[in-house]
């Protein structure tokens, strides 16, 4: 048997290792770090492409006032796509945070009473306007990213029928995180119940496999024992049988075959007739396919038919000898 010691520790390291499998689900998209360093790269990336083009200025000479015209939409069109992936990575930041922490309480207890994990679309554009200051358009376009990333960026986003894939933004109805953000209080709770569950399914499967164990060699010994018992039956039969004969012979009884109910009687009290009722009948087919000494057959007797054993002696003599 498995001691208290290593099955203690063997529950400590499912517990570790479950915490570990749930550490994905609680590390956001990207960190608020993470956003501010690809910020400062678009800045300075774009900072570079206008140092580039001044110093081509320089080189070139001026230029015709068509083409600083030109030249300055090009970089207020950059600086212009620059803010405008900052301000959307930003947005997705606090989304994702969003979504993933009502996710996490609504497995956590849901103390905020939520109905589902799946935010309203509404709720969530409210609450991404008050905390970044975003228009309806950006959230959408924010949305449309989403839907034509494709990468997983943790957020899904979901119709009227949740089985049913969206494809425009029109059709989505809530946002639910794909990794809820649950405190450590509630991740160990949940990783030590599913700990014992699955201890606890694994001894029940144990116990009930044990219990089969036992069940089938039961039933293993109760097979012998009624070959055994069949096996007795039978040598008694063919002494009865063998004995009525011999008593024949010596005028001792009217027929020479005996009734094979009468023999059942005489051998098995009326108390055990129905318990032995299986080793009796396994008994007579054993007779009938495998003892050549003992004929079936069927005579009337006292105005009955009914079914006897005969013993006949072995011919020790062919036809031709005689």
């Amino acid at each position: 048997m498995v001691s208290r010691k290593a099955l203690a520790a063997l529950l400590v390291v499912h517990v570790a290792a479950l915490l570990a499998s749930q550490a994905e689900a609680f590390v956001p998209i990207f960190t608020h770090s993470e956003l501010q360093r690809m910020q400062e790269k678009e800045r300075n990336k774009e900072q570079k492409k206008s140092l580039g083009e001044q110093q081509r200025s320089e080189e070139v000479g001026p230029l015709e006032p068509e083409e600083i015209t030109e030249e300055e939409d090009d970089q207020v069109i950059k600086f212009c796509q620059a803010k405008q992936k900052a301000a959307l990575l930003e947005l997705l930041h606090e989304l994702y945070n969003f979504l993933a922490i009502q996710a996490g309480n609504f497995e956590c207890g849901n103390p905020e009473k939520l109905k589902s994990k799946c935010i309203p679309v509404a709720e969530a554009q409210e609450y991404i306007a008050n905390v970044t200051g975003s228009s309806t358009a950006k959230f959408e376009a924010a949305l449309t990213w989403i839907l034509s990333s494709n990468k997983d960026v943790g957020i899904c986003l979901k119709g009227e029928d949740p089985s049913e894939l969206v494809t425009t933004v029109d059709k989505v109805v809530c946002l639910e995180s794909a990794r809820p953000r649950m405190g450590v209080g509630c991740r160990l709770s949940r990783a030590l119940l599913t700990a014992v569950t699955h201890v606890l399914i694994f001894f029940w499967c144990l116990a009930f496999l044990w219990g089969l164990l036992i069940f089938l060699k039961y039933r293993w010994r109760k097979l012998e024992e009624e070959e055994q018992a069949m096996y007795e039956m039978v040598k008694k039969i063919i002494d009865v049988v063998q004995d009525h004969y011999v008593d024949w012979e010596q005028d001792m009884e009217r027929y020479p075959y005996v009734g094979i109910l009468h023999v059942r009687d005489t051998l098995i009290p009326p108390q055990s007739r129905r318990r032995m009722k299986r080793v009796w009948d396994r008994a007579v087919e054993f007779l009938a396919s495998n003892e050549s000494r003992i004929q079936t057959e069927s005579h009337r007797v006292a105005g009955e038919d009914m079914l006897v054993w005969r013993w006949t002696k072995p011919s020790f003599f062919s036809d031709s000898e005689r």
